[in-house]
């Protein structure tokens, strides 16, 4: 494996960037659908480096922010019953609901607890066995084997405390969604390589093919990133449009069969609604029948709400890929990382997030 400065090599970004202005010889959108891409591309500058003609567009990449209103509500439901513990990540805290969010459930004398794996919530079940646990898995493909490992570990030891609300999502039919839509005329896609290191190349083969765009499995570092926007707008620029694979140090054709076969054991496709893209056809992952008993939704059937948040933010517009941070009015005004109006700027992968991070508000107020 190549070490890490190679990643960051001026004179290999200079060469890059040079073939992408060669190449570029007419108006080029490329989305990125991956908070950890936007984040390297904000916090690097590399979307100012790129010629003008080439657009990046920050997609739905972020899990965290694509949970919907619903689920959020379902949460805080299940939270506020007596004798339950709710086990997240700590990012979905400050994801707002309808009516407030996980911290001010716990706030409330809610039993909300910050856990890092859902092997951890698994063992707070153990622990608790006179108290229902649940664990609020999100994620794309990334996160589906540990939660089915959870979930399956569960039903082999028999314990009966412990049950999941599922927030698993599918990225390859958002990206469709978006193609399909026509909102941002997106041109080709950078897709997220840790995502295909589980779920490997089909989806993303069937995209290209159905939607004759271009799409890159990239990584993350920032020379992995240009080398993908170079595969690109190359591409683009020959006429082509098939499915390219840049992260070649991590990510295979076939994926990883046996974390695929766990997650198809235990979870079953389903229609999911995403925040601020809305209904998806088989874009979730919902528990199988077979483990109907450790389906929180089923268990609990927590109260739920399908009304938005804020009518200020347009995180469903930056989520499209129809606007950017700094063109919503209350960004680093009203809404901020302290006082979040959406979960864009929630998230530590989302895209306000990153702006406000790393270009203009905090910068600016450190040098007055």
């Amino acid at each position: 494996m190549k070490h890490l400065d190679e990643f960051r090599d001026p004179s290999l970004a200079a060469g890059l960037l040079h073939e992408i202005a060669d190449r570029a010889r007419r108006p080029m959108t490329i989305m990125e659908v991956c908070g950890g891409q936007t984040h390297a591309i904000i916090r690097y500058g590399l979307d100012r480096l790129l010629p003008e003609n080439v657009t990046l567009l920050h997609g739905p990449g972020c899990p965290v922010c694509v949970t919907p209103v619903e689920l959020i509500d379902a949460a805080i439901s299940i939270s506020r019953r007596p004798g339950t513990i709710l086990c997240s990540f700590g990012d979905m805290l400050r994801v707002p609901g309808s009516a407030g969010d996980l911290l001010a459930a716990r706030a409330a004398e809610g039993d909300v607890r910050v856990v890092y794996s859902p092997l951890d919530s698994l063992r707070t079940a153990e622990e608790n066995p006179g108290r229902e646990v649940v664990w609020f898995a999100i994620g794309f493909e990334t996160t589906a084997p540990a939660n089915a490992l959870a979930i399956h570990q569960a039903a082999e030891m028999g314990l009966k405390n412990f049950s999941v609300l599922s927030a698993q999502v599918l990225i390859p039919p958002a990206m469709a969604g978006l193609v399909a839509s026509g909102e941002t005329g997106i041109d080709a896609f950078l897709a997220a390589g840790h995502v295909c290191t589980i779920a490997g190349f089909s989806d993303y083969e069937k995209l290209t093919s159905e939607y004759n765009i271009p799409v890159v499995i990239t990584g993350f570092e920032p020379l992995d990133i240009l080398q993908g926007i170079m595969m690109a707008v190359r591409q683009l620029q020959e006429g082509r449009s098939r499915l390219e694979n840049q992260y070649t140090r991590a990510v295979r054709e076939e994926g990883n069969p046996s974390a695929l076969a766990l997650v198809d054991r235990v979870f079953r496709v389903v229609d999911r609604r995403w925040r601020g893209l809305g209904m998806i056809p088989r874009s979730g992952l919902a528990l199988h029948d077979k483990y109907a008993a450790y389906d929180a939704a089923r268990k609990f059937a927590p109260m739920v709400s399908s009304s938005d948040t804020s009518p200020v933010c347009i995180s469903g517009s930056i989520l499209r890929g129809r606007k950017k941070p700094p063109d919503c009015p209350a960004f680093a005004v009203d809404c901020t990382p302290e006082h979040p109006l959406g979960a864009t700027m929630v998230s530590s992968e989302g895209a306000c997030a990153a702006y406000y991070r790393y270009r203009g508000v905090m910068h600016e107020q450190k040098g007055q």
